[in-house]
């Protein structure tokens, strides 16, 4: 049985009330609803049960540190991310400990995925599974690995809600759109993208899902000039002609951490026949902003020089370092940080109670 519900701005707020004299900032307001500065994110990790339990554990344990923010895609861990989760919230929901409108799920579709575990012949569980039912055609995928055609999301989607038990996902991401982009010419990337809003309009109108996005990796971050680079402004207008002027299209995701911060720096957008940084255009366009690679896959931890780290007061340790700068740019609303273990889980929301960065102290960052 799937968990009805949404997040809402009535639930999320009271989620923060519960937290906000412990957790100064960490709770911001975005479209309506209060959301946890950090978010757990769920993409590394073996595809075991092993690991099953440990995010089971860590998802638990963030929800109940004041995380209400949680993040996937369907082919995280062959959909075993997905899945996790889904048997976490079942947990916290019965138990009374957490309900279905505090918290807000984010899930993607494109990449292809395996079920629980990588098949013995790849070629033909995709040719069963994708091909055979009409789900999409072969012209459709890119990079062997990639499709956004509007039967394919229909079912990813539907896919997603079993996975994760939900009646309604919060948020659902076009995932690495880009990846179209190596193989298709502009103009028919464009169609492409435009009628997979068209779905996810349609989805919005059934209650599967509640808003869309796009997941990037590249696209946002590269100047214009670049192969794969896409910009937010014509994302927009494409939305706009599926829903309207009350389009669903509601939130970016990108890479912003300590060694990547074109999000912040790059002027690779337009706003207002300006340039601009990704996070200026979405906050003049008041979309969500979910920062990914916020640790840059454990990288940045222990090797920031010590002048750097000085710049974070009380903080102890530099993955909490790494999340303050990055929960602190202007514009974002969420740092998420990949956390499949319960004592990471406690270290990283640790930088919770700790005041986010001032703008004058992030902007000092860049100094060193």
């Amino acid at each position: 049985m799937l968990i009805p519900g949404f997040a809402t701005s009535e639930g999320t707020l009271r989620l923060r009330g519960r937290f906000d004299d412990r957790l100064p900032g960490h709770f911001r307001e975005s479209r309506g609803l209060w959301l946890s500065s950090i978010g757990l994110g769920t993409y590394l990790g073996q595809p075991t049960p092993q690991y099953d339990s440990l995010y089971r554990e860590a998802i638990i344990k963030a929800c109940e540190l004041g995380t209400n923010v949680l993040d996937t895609a369907i082919n995280y861990r062959h959909m075993r991310s997905e899945r996790i989760i889904g048997e976490a919230l079942k947990t916290l929901v019965t138990a009374g400990t957490l309900r279905r409108d505090e918290v807000f799920v984010a899930t993607k579709g494109g990449f292809f995925a395996y079920e629980g575990e990588v098949p013995s012949d790849p070629r033909a569980y995709f040719e069963e599974r994708l091909i055979r039912p009409g789900l999409i055609e072969p012209g459709e995928v890119a990079a062997g690995c990639h499709a956004m055609s509007p039967r394919y999301l229909a079912n990813q989607i539907e896919v997603s809600r079993r996975n994760l038990r939900l009646e309604t996902i919060d948020l659902y991401y076009v995932h690495n759109p880009e990846t179209q982009l190596h193989e298709v010419a502009r103009e028919e990337f464009d169609r492409r993208l435009g009628k997979a809003f068209e779905a996810l309009e349609a989805a919005v109108a059934e209650g599967k899902i509640r808003m869309y996005g796009l997941a990037t990796w590249n696209a946002f971050r590269v100047l214009p000039e670049s192969p794969d680079a896409m910009s937010l402004v014509r994302a927009l207008e494409l939305a706009r002609r599926a829903g309207g002027k009350d389009h669903h299209f509601r939130a970016v995701q990108l890479p912003f951490n300590l060694a990547m911060t074109e999000a912040f720096q790059t002027r690779a957008q337009s706003v207002n026949g300006r340039r601009a940084s990704l996070l200026e255009a979405a906050e003049t366009e008041g979309l969500m902003v979910f920062t990914s690679a916020t640790l840059l896959q454990s990288r940045l931890v222990g090797n920031l020089p010590e002048p750097l780290a000085q710049r974070f007061h009380g903080l102890q340790t530099d993955a909490q370092r790494a999340l303050q700068f990055a929960r602190s740019a202007p514009g974002a609303t969420a740092a998420l940080v990949g956390m499949s273990r319960a004592d990471h889980v406690v270290e990283n929301l640790a930088t919770a109670a700790v005041p986010p960065l001032t703008h004058q102290e992030f902007y000092a960052v860049f100094e060193e």
